[in-house]
């Protein structure tokens, strides 16, 4: 909802490896932030309806570690009292991926050199990295699109965030995002690169006002479908 360009990107990668999108149009939200919050009975509810709406797919793929990895490893808490919807979400959780890995794991895909022209860095999300085991695939895609990635020193760190975490310790979701945006301009890459929709949002929006209106931050699924201009 806040970078709808990024869901076309995903549609267009997801088709031109071979298969049929669908998006089902009552989707809302996966419940993390119910989750996170402790919020259980509204979480349960809103896992329901995602098992409800997204069961009867052969693929469910994510374009954001959180939300995926928010399906794939914690719907079995919320579902471990009803033997039938832990039932229901055992034959779904296998089938659900991370955008890069879906593409990786089980399209194979091949992505077309040329998309992107310019160096980019890398971020690696807590969710996607530590939940779901991203790390190589989306290497592997830029790789692939002959786009350079030069590695930030604490990639795999956290941006700041985590949720709701960046609302209730502010000064300390600071500290660390200022800390990841120098990691990110000492790079010296054009862009950095990232999977996870709330890391997108909290670089990015800490970039813009401590002064930086030249480094861009870019969802993968941008850069990999030819979506985004390289160097400005």
């Amino acid at each position: 909802m806040m970078r709808p360009e990024i869901g076309f990107s995903v549609i267009k990668l997801i088709e031109r490896a071979g298969f049929e999108v669908v998006v089902p149009p009552s989707q809302t939200c996966c419940g993390q932030p119910a989750y996170n919050s402790g919020d259980r009975p509204l979480a349960r509810d809103l896992a329901e309806k995602t098992l409800r709406e997204f069961e009867q797919f052969d693929y469910v793929v994510v374009p954001s570690g959180s939300c995926g990895g928010m399906i794939r490893a914690h719907y079995g808490d919320l579902f471990r009292d009803d033997p039938q919807l832990m039932n229901r979400f055992a034959r779904m959780q296998p089938r659900v991926f991370e955008l890069t890995d879906f593409l990786v794991t089980v399209a194979k895909a091949r992505m077309e050199p040329g998309a992107f022209d310019g160096m980019v860095t890398y971020h690696d999300s807590c969710s996607g990295l530590r939940e779901l085991g991203v790390k190589t695939q989306p290497r592997e895609l830029l790789a692939q699109a002959g786009v350079p990635v030069t590695e930030m020193a604490g990639c795999e760190h956290c941006c700041g965030f985590g949720g709701t975490f960046a609302v209730k310790y502010g000064d300390i979701s600071t500290a660390i995002v200022d800390e990841k945006c120098a990691n990110i301009k000492a790079s010296g890459a054009d862009a950095v690169v990232l999977g996870d929709l709330g890391c997108m949002l909290n670089i990015e929006g800490r970039l813009r006002r401590t002064g930086d209106t030249t480094t861009r931050v870019l969802h993968i699924a941008q850069v990999l479908a030819g979506d985004v201009q390289g160097r400005a």
